[in-house]
């Protein structure tokens, strides 16, 4: 019997060991001890953001980026409904109203065109989603933003060493996240990492991270005892995950070449193919430069999606759908979601597949799931 080729499968970097005996050895595995610094520190570099706080989850970088935008009740926040459900969650924690807005049908980012008309009295943010690591139309957005002073936070949880114009995402908003969790490029098991443009918000970042506490200046010497000071949680990973972390972004040109060279034998191997039967392929603008964090199809309907996933599970070849749209969840219904407010979002969610995409997977691999793919008839 052929082995199963999973859809995702986290990369194993040796060096990782080395550094997990090490912070078991230590006697320190609580975060900020020297594993979280370094691995704050390079990811700071590599990026160029301001400052990078690790945390427990992409998740919990939301919800603190919520707290850090002081949301409460009655405010609005944009954000589009093709998106993961962390990023509702972080702004209905917070007692706000998401507005959802549709995707462009290139990208699958936020339309541009539609969020000035969304804009009103009552909003207080706009989230952005840049999916698959394709960068939203920065641009536009930021000149949005910078006309209504509606400050602008990135859900990168796609998009570490993604690129607009040339520019690392991560660094556009005043607040952005990133996720480590097993699925992306860049793993930990779980963990995140909220990334700070505005210097303002660095100081309250590190005490909502401590629990609403300012132990972060005490360990810096700058008082002489800590206390609550703010509303907090226990966002601080653990000395380990971020062991893990600093062996992960030290492979991370290794990396990115086997993920590139993956998304790049799909894009040529299956152009033709998919041309032929009228199935889509990421689109990446010019302007863009993505991470290869995942490589989909767009199928002409919800049927030949759900026959080709069946299909390829027939081959010991597992591909899986994406986003649900958020405004016809159950939860989104409740917030005024209605059919139709999104039809691009309800269009795309039907049609959508992902197909296998990780680090150690093989050429032999790679060539059994263009093949199987080629053998199916949409």
């Amino acid at each position: 019997m052929v082995n199963k080729i999973p859809f995702n499968r986290p990369a194993f970097i040796e060096q990782a060991e080395v550094y997990i005996s090490r912070a078991l050895r230590s006697g320190h595995l609580a975060g900020d001890g020297d594993f979280t610094k370094q691995s704050t520190a390079l990811l700071e570099k590599m990026i160029g953001v301001r400052k990078a706080l690790l945390t427990t989850s992409c998740t919990h970088a939301l919800e603190m980026a919520a707290i850090l935008l002081d949301l409460k009740n009655g405010d609005e926040v944009i954000l589009p409904s093709f998106t993961f459900v962390s990023t509702v969650n972080a702004i209905v924690l917070r007692g706000a109203k998401p507005v959802f807005i549709d995707i462009r049908p290139d990208t699958l980012n936020l339309d541009e065109n539609q969020l000035e008309r969304l804009i009103t009295p009552r909003t207080k943010a706009i989230f952005v989603v840049h999916y698959a690591g394709v960068a939203c139309e920065m641009d536009t957005i930021n000149q949005i933003s910078a006309k209504y002073n509606i400050p602008m936070v990135e859900d990168n949880a796609h998009g570490l060493f993604g690129t607009y114009k040339g520019k690392n995402l991560g660094t556009f908003g005043v607040l952005a996240t990133q996720s480590f969790h097993e699925t992306k490029n860049i793993s930990t098991g779980e963990g995140g990492a909220l990334l700070i443009n505005d210097p303002n918000l660095v100081e309250r970042a590190e005490i909502i991270r401590e629990k609403g506490t300012n132990r972060s200046r005490f360990f810096r010497g700058q008082v002489d005892k800590y206390t609550w000071v703010d509303i907090g949680s226990s966002y601080l990973p653990s000395e380990l995950i971020a062991a893990l972390l600093l062996a992960q972004l030290e492979s991370a040109e290794q990396i990115q070449a086997k993920r590139n060279k993956i998304w790049n034998t799909y894009n040529t191997e299956l152009s033709g193919w998919a041309e032929n039967f009228g199935v889509g392929l990421p689109h990446v603008p010019a302007d863009c430069g993505h991470p290869s964090h995942l490589f989909y199809l767009l199928m002409p309907d919800l049927d030949v999606r759900t026959r080709f996933i069946e299909w390829m599970k027939s081959q010991n070849i597992i591909c899986v759908f994406h986003y649900l749209p958020l405004h016809l969840s159950d939860m989104g219904l409740k917030f005024g979601g209605r059919q139709g407010d999104c039809p691009v979002t309800e269009d795309i969610s039907d049609r959508l597949v992902r197909l296998p995409l990780f680090f150690d997977m093989t050429e032999e691999d790679q060539v059994r799931v263009i093949d199987a793919i080629k053998s199916f008839l949409p």
